[in-house]
């Protein structure tokens, strides 16, 4: 197909390359948007494999056309990407070009009508309650500074639904008292306040009175850990997601569970499901979880169907009845 045929034009000789243009949205990103470094990083290699295939075809950001964009989209899905990263990379490119229209790069939106992938309805990996019981007796019965932060860690994830990178961050200023909520900096520098249960409290009260032990000797490590409420000899300064992913997996192990069950991410995944099979609302487990959109949330609203479908089974004045009457 010629670029005539298919929409696209000749390449601009004017203005910035696509490679300037993309570097100039991603600092918008960053700046104006509040994304998350991770985001735009994403956003970053995404763009430049996307110019990779532009350049193939002669074109550039300011000349292809819906039709290439759709030809690219194939693709993606033709090499066995996975449809969320597909809808990850066409919601890049809708950013993107509605960046160059709002710059008066170019009149229109080609990414306009393209349809995303179909992502269906993953259900988040979750423990029984019973299971997550059996994992704070597990962290209970830890011994020393290691078994009391390990408890805290356990407890403050399970109550709150912190991201891991959240968690193993938390300034120790969370703690200077003993605090009914704590203030967490989430995606995109955004500040959310979290209630704390009294068990969190508990353990994070005990914890404090281990943690100066748990510092690097001297020096700079030590004044660079100092800040955090899981202090590490590690360059961050504080305890590493990888490091509390181990200290997880050997709970389960004490536990009884299959390590490969239990992640960060799945016991934040147990915090939602759980509050939700409680009666929680689901615009609250949103805010808790820091979620900018409900749709987020709503991947456990599979809690809700089960608990409504076994309300109204139970409850429904004519299910009642007709239990009565097969019992008769």
């Amino acid at each position: 197909m010629t670029t005539a045929e298919s929409g696209d034009t000749a390449p601009s000789s004017r203005g910035p390359s696509l490679a300037v243009q993309a570097e100039a949205f991603l600092e918008m990103m960053l700046a104006e948007r509040g994304a998350a470094r991770r985001t735009v990083e994403a956003y970053g290699r995404d763009l430049r494999d996307y110019a990779a295939f532009l350049r193939e075809k002669g074109l550039d950001g300011l000349t292809v056309s819906r039709p290439t964009l759709r030809a690219y989209l194939a693709t993606m899905a033709a090499a066995g990407l996975a449809p969320r990263s597909q809808a990850r990379k066409l919601s890049c490119l809708r950013q993107f070009h509605g960046f160059l229209v709002s710059e008066g790069r170019r009149p229109d939106d080609p990414t306009i009508g393209l349809d995303s992938p179909r992502l269906g309805r993953p259900l988040p990996r979750v423990l029984s309650e019973a299971e997550v019981d059996a994992l704070l007796v597990a962290a209970e019965a830890g011994e020393g500074a290691r078994g009391l932060r390990a408890r805290v860690l356990l407890e403050l994830l399970y109550s709150t639904g912190l991201r891991v990178s959240e968690l193993v961050s938390l300034p120790l200023s969370v703690a200077n008292r003993d605090p009914e909520t704590i203030l967490v900096r989430g995606k995109g520098d955004k500040e959310r306040l979290v209630p704390l249960g009294l068990p969190a409290r508990a353990a994070l009260r005990d914890w404090l009175i281990a943690r100066p032990t748990t510092l690097p000797a001297s020096g700079a490590a030590r004044r660079r850990a100092d800040r955090f409420l899981f202090p590490s000899s590690a360059a961050e300064g504080h305890l590493t997601r990888d490091g509390f992913a181990k200290m997880l997996g050997e709970l389960a192990l004490r536990a009884g569970i299959d390590p490969a069950r239990v992640s960060p991410h799945v016991l934040r995944h147990c915090f939602a499901s759980h509050m939700l099979a409680h009666g929680a609302d689901l615009r609250g487990v949103q805010t808790l979880l820091g979620h900018a959109d409900i749709a987020t949330t709503q991947i456990y609203t599979h809690v809700l169907d089960d608990r409504l479908t076994t309300l109204v089974r139970t409850a429904h004045p004519l299910a009642r009845l007709k239990g009565e009457g097969n019992n008769k």
